[in-house]
């Protein structure tokens, strides 16, 4: 199981990729072109997605015991991260997975329900629906937040550090880059299409929620399963691809300030 969209192995500084490391989940919406392979963290990074959620569908279906269904998924991630370890890759997406894995594993052992599996998937996407939601009311739309950070990262805290001794000009407050970095909210156009983005992330949420809240309650497992798989990474490289159209246009407004 994950819990989590796929995350990026690429460098964590905005979008200051080398052409080695491409530009891979969130951060392809700061890309020139959007591609799908990237968007969920390349092949190896759907399958590292993917498998522990297949795996724990398949030995369910098998056994319909607790135990060998979740330890079989745990064992699986970790294999992901063992495997990155050893070749000596990132191993932030497979990590991210085992963590997702392990929590569901913990909550479905203390239960004895082999349901509760899913339990912190389900409640992580009613955080992110409740949390894009408010994010919109308030004209902080997520999308733009993430964006904002993906485009300009901390680059005037870099350069900060990069200064000199014997430097006289004055260093820039805490203030100076915030109101820096915020400043795509003085732009009616960027904080509409950065709404309108952030309510298909809401959607995407809600659909997930709608759909695996009541598998969840029937202890329908192996179609929790199914719809665990369906609605993970199809519907989120879908929604990233959607999220990009929009938000795409304001990353090339030629009255925006250049990329740092």
């Amino acid at each position: 199981m994950t819990t989590s969209p796929p995350e990026p192995d690429a460098a964590p500084e905005g979008t200051h990729v080398t052409p080695d490391e491409p530009a891979r989940g969130m951060r392809q919406l700061t890309a020139e072109e959007f591609s799908l392979t990237e968007s969920v963290g390349g092949v190896r990074g759907v399958v590292e997605t993917l498998l522990p959620g297949v795996v724990f569908v398949v030995v369910y279906i098998a056994t319909r015991e607790l135990m060998p269904t979740i330890l079989s998924a745990l064992g699986v991630s970790l294999l992901a991260v063992v495997v990155r370890l050893v070749q000596r890759t990132p191993v932030t997406q497979a990590f991210s997975g085992v963590l997702g894995v392990v929590i569901g594993v913990v909550w479905a052992w203390r239960s004895g329900e082999v349901e509760d599996f899913f339990l912190f998937s389900l409640l992580t996407n009613a955080a992110y629906l409740l949390a894009c939601v408010v994010s919109i009311l308030v004209r902080w739309p997520g999308v733009g937040v993430v964006v904002e950070l993906l485009r300009s990262g901390f680059a005037g805290a870099r350069e900060v550090e990069k200064r000199e001794d014997g430097d006289t000009t004055p260093e820039p407050s805490l203030g100076d880059l915030f109101a820096g970095w915020s400043a795509w909210r003085r732009d009616p156009v960027a904080v509409r299409r950065y709404a309108l983005a952030t309510w298909f992330w809401v959607a995407l949420f809600g659909v997930r929620l709608a759909v695996k809240t009541p598998l969840y309650l029937d202890a329908t497992t192996e179609w929790l399963g199914i719809a665990h798989l369906v609605m993970g990474v199809p519907l989120w490289a879908l929604t990233l691809w959607a999220t990009w159209v929009v938000v795409h246009p304001v990353l090339k407004n030629p009255q925006r300030p250049p990329h740092p």
